[in-house]
């Protein structure tokens, strides 16, 4: 059966979504979410799941640039472990240094300024994460300590 992969960049204040298509080949920004509430993320991550035909969701771990964790990193994996508590999918943990940088040169590359940018740039760094794991060889898990819940 045909499904997509759900790419999810969370953030303190915004939560950035991205989606591949059915055969799970293209990576393409799909919206953010603001970060309300656990309920609220996962009342709109279910609408998301449900109409997008979801099957695996993909996100981003903020480790530092040494691949250790951070107060961050640790937030992130605490909201990893509720996310899973939530929905019953495949969720793969998935190193996103440098994902927002990344996505914040594509977006200058397609002529965003500053302004337009900061409406899409968590979408778009969902959508640098999906791209990273679409493309890896063996869809394995990035990087050191990285779990797959």
């Amino acid at each position: 059966m045909l499904y997509r992969i759900l790419a999810i960049d969370y953030g303190e204040k915004r939560i950035g979504l991205a989606l591949s298509d059915p055969m799970r080949m293209f990576a393409k920004p799909y919206e953010t979410i603001a970060n309300l509430s656990l309920e609220h993320i996962f009342t709109e991550l279910d609408k998301v799941i449900k109409a997008q035909n979801v099957g695996t969701i993909i996100i981003g771990i903020p480790w530092s640039l040494e691949g250790t964790e951070t107060d961050k990193t640790t937030e992130t994996l605490e909201f990893i472990a509720k996310l899973q508590a939530q929905f019953d999918l495949p969720i793969i943990g998935w190193d996103e240094r440098f994902s927002t940088s990344d996505a914040n040169e594509l977006l200058k590359e397609m002529g965003y300024n500053w302004k337009k940018a900061r409406k899409v740039i968590d979408a778009m760094a969902a959508c640098v994460i999906l791209k990273r794991y679409l493309e890896s060889n063996n869809r394995e898990v990035s990087a050191p300590d990285i779990p797959i819940l």
